[in-house]
């Protein structure tokens, strides 16, 4: 990655702004993320090729809403405002901001001016686009054009050329918006003047020579889950420092059905490193005895997955670096940043006191999902791990409605297991970002053999989506969930009633809890 090229996106609390940093990406930009609280100072040293202002729920109007010094339009550095962030420009710029007399939701169509500038180059003139908006720009700021509009938005996009400051109200960033991608790449390359340098050969190389570096001849220890993301940095540690790595996996018996096996078999065969396992099921189960809530449930697994792991640690007495699988929406999602919490992740937690190591690894902080998978390609990593389906670090707790027994693990594990079957044996597996059953703490009247049941409740989750800040749930074909119910329903005991989970992220978030 070079030092010379990348873009700011200044959050100002839109829900899309770990998308915008996404999209940048997916041109061979790099992209990172501060909050609107960061000083100029910093921006100024940050050698940016260009800044984008995210949306946000707020009125430019309203005194505590996120405001950033008009300073920031002086720098030099070529401005890109999306919705929010468009609206700010023009008020930072002296432009006015009003309430629209009609908001503007989902798919419109916009309709760009005759000399529309950069930024729409290539692009039709009318086109549809994604709108979320009550206010709108009234009145731009002096030096500033309209380029675009629509019927109830008079000023959709404007610019000033010559200070290379540019606004869009609507959301360049989402699929919907039809030439998106089109116009970002305007944006970074024929107004930012980027290059594009930004490739995971470069990611590797760097990050391998970094880990040599920072790591030298001491040992690393990582906490292993199982999933995509420790799976690439127990790869990414090995190609660095080999023997020096352990691998510390900690079975808490809420994995998918023979799961655990199946990790310790790929982590012995695949790497030279030291690999320990854990078996911890009965701990795990005491200490959520009864306990129903998501949040809390969340905080016990994680807890009680670290004091495993720390117990092994001081076992050992050797310091050690500390290595982890977090990724970048883990971090945002825990609330960093601007951002509120939408659910705590088990790997951002506190050390003990006692714990002395030499530092913290997390080589793929900056990371989304799909950025870590092409790591894990380039590094040689099978398929069938590379691509194995999104699993929590809680595992099925979050996957377990209520309490959690040893009965709802099984019963949900068997349904699991028959779900993942079916897609796999029809093809389907691979049109699906993630699938998987929940166990509801519900039980329904049922008749089997003209007896009457009061069974559990399963519902079936499947999503589509390209970066899991936003999904759509998947559309799978009638006569294949016909079948899975009746799989279900006739080899998983205690279970008489299947359903389909027909919510897109958001309103929901893909895991249950």
């Amino acid at each position: 990655m070079s030092k010379n090229e990348k873009i700011l996106v200044l959050d100002f609390g839109g829900q899309y702004n770990q998308l915008i940093a996404r999209r940048v990406r997916d041109h061979k930009v790099y992209a990172e993320i501060l909050p609107y609280t960061v000083p100029l100072s910093k921006i100024k040293k940050g050698g940016y090729k260009g800044i984008i202002f995210t949306g946000g729920p707020n009125s430019v109007y309203d005194e505590t809403s996120p405001h950033y010094t008009p300073d920031i339009l002086s720098l030099g550095i070529p401005v890109l405002g999306i919705c929010y962030g468009a609206q700010l420009t023009a008020w930072m710029a002296g432009g006015e901001i009003s309430t629209a007399p009609k908001g503007e939701y989902g798919m419109i169509e916009l309709r760009t001016a005759k000399s529309s500038g950069l930024l729409f180059e290539g692009i039709k003139r009318r086109s549809t686009v994604w709108m979320s908006h009550d206010d709108y720009i009234s009145k731009p700021p002096k030096g500033f054009r309209i380029t675009a509009k629509t019927d109830s938005c008079p000023c959709a996009a404007m610019e000033n050329a010559e200070k290379k400051i540019y606004a869009v109200q609507f959301h360049p960033e989402v699929t919907h918006t039809e030439f998106g991608s089109e116009l970002l790449h305007n944006f970074l390359y024929k107004i930012c003047g980027c290059r594009g340098d930004w490739v995971m050969d470069d990611f590797i190389d760097k990050t391998v020579a970094s880990l040599r570096e920072q790591i030298g001849s001491e040992k690393v220890i990582l906490g292993l889950s199982g999933g995509v993301d420790s799976s690439v940095v127990a790869a990414l540690l090995s190609k660095a420092v080999g023997k020096q790595l352990t691998c510390v996996f900690i079975d808490h018996g809420l994995m998918r059905k023979d799961e655990g096996d199946f990790v310790e078999n790929t982590f012995t065969d695949l790497f030279d490193m030291n690999f320990v396992r854990v078996n911890c099921k009965d701990r795990f189960l005491e200490k959520l005895r009864n306990v129903s809530d998501p949040e809390k449930k969340r905080k016990i697994i994680g807890k009680e997955f670290y004091n495993a792991f720390w117990g092994e640690i001081r076992k050992a007495g050797a310091t050690a670096y500390f290595a982890q699988g977090t990724i970048y929406p883990d971090c945002i999602e825990s609330g960093k940043g601007n951002a509120d919490k939408i659910k705590t992740h088990h790997n951002r937690v506190k050390m003990p006191k006692d714990i002395k190591f030499e530092g913290i690894i997390e080589p793929l902080k900056d990371l989304f999902k799909d950025e870590v998978r092409a790591v894990g390609e380039k590094l040689g990593l099978p398929a069938e791990l590379v691509h194995r389906q999104p699993f929590p670090g809680p595992g099925l707790g979050v996957r377990i409605i209520g309490s959690i027994t040893e009965e709802k693990i099984r019963i949900l594990q068997d349904a699991d297991a028959v779900f993942r079957d079916e897609m796999a044996k029809n093809g389907y597996e691979s049109q699906l970002s993630q699938f998987f059953a929940v166990i509801t703490d519900v039980k329904t009247v049922g008749v089997m053999g003209d007896h009457r049941t009061y069974e559990y409740l399963i519902v079936l989750r499947a999503v589509t989506t390209d970066n899991f800040m936003t999904a759509d749930w998947a559309r799978i074909p009638y006569d294949l969930l016909a079948k899975v119910s009746n799989r279900i329903t006739n080899e998983v005991s205690h279970v008489n009633r299947v359903a389909y989970d027909i919510t897109s992220k958001p309103p929901a978030t893909v895991e249950w809890e």
